[in-house]
């Protein structure tokens, strides 16, 4: 099986309880520490095998090999990934039937993270998410105050649109939101435009 690491609890000693998204599953398994064992980390992709046990409701984890990205080394790329990546367990933890959607979205995050800013990457794909869920909000109209937004459009937590004098924060050029929205294309955002979307991601899916 492969799947990503999405969440890692350290247990008694070196212990590590991983939860791992797979394709169409979020598997909570057990790993045992032992010298033997290949360092696993936030983010990683890896195929493994899972050992069930009648003494423990948990499986366990084995016979992991670490499949690499081609940007694996370039610490900023592998930061931002795992600061990605670690937004999806909370967001995922409940769900009973994922389907293939969010494993295939890791699948094409990860070939693209290296070919432009990995920002716009996990915008690009973070808007694919919200019109997956049903959750990507096309209208301008305010959330908070329900009247239509004319100019700029502020976006707070899962890109809910606001006013700027509802929320006081930077505001993003319009054209450049429905370029976003329709074709999932960042093309039209400016970087600064990119660092305020990249904030309110990382509050939360």
């Amino acid at each position: 099986m492969q799947g990503y690491i999405i969440n890692l609890n350290k247990v008694k000693e070196e212990d590590l309880i991983v939860s791992i998204l797979s394709d169409g599953n979020l598997e909570t398994l057990y790993r045992f520490y032992g010298a033997r064992h290949g360092t696993i980390n936030m983010g990683f992709k890896i195929d493994y095998e899972i050992e069930q046990s009648h003494k423990s409701t948990i499986g366990r984890l084995k016979d992991v090999i670490h499949i690499g990205y081609p940007w694996i080394n370039d610490y900023k790329l592998l930061r931002l990934w795992q600061d990605f990546s670690g937004l999806f367990y909370k967001h995922l933890k409940d769900a009973e039937d994922l389907g293939s959607f969010y494993f295939e979205l890791f699948e094409n995050a990860t070939l693209q993270w290296n070919k432009q800013n990995p920002k716009r990457v996990a915008i690009e794909m973070y808007v694919r998410l919200l019109e997956h869920e049903g959750r990507l909000h096309k209208e301008h109209y305010c959330f908070l105050c329900s009247k239509k937004i004319e100019n700029d459009i502020s976006l707070i937590r899962a890109f809910l649109p606001t006013h700027y004098n509802c929320t006081h924060t930077y505001g993003i050029k319009r054209d450049a939101l429905d370029e976003l929205y329709n074709n999932k294309s960042s093309l039209f955002l400016s970087d600064k435009e990119v660092d305020r979307l990249w904030n309110v991601l990382l509050e939360g899916l």
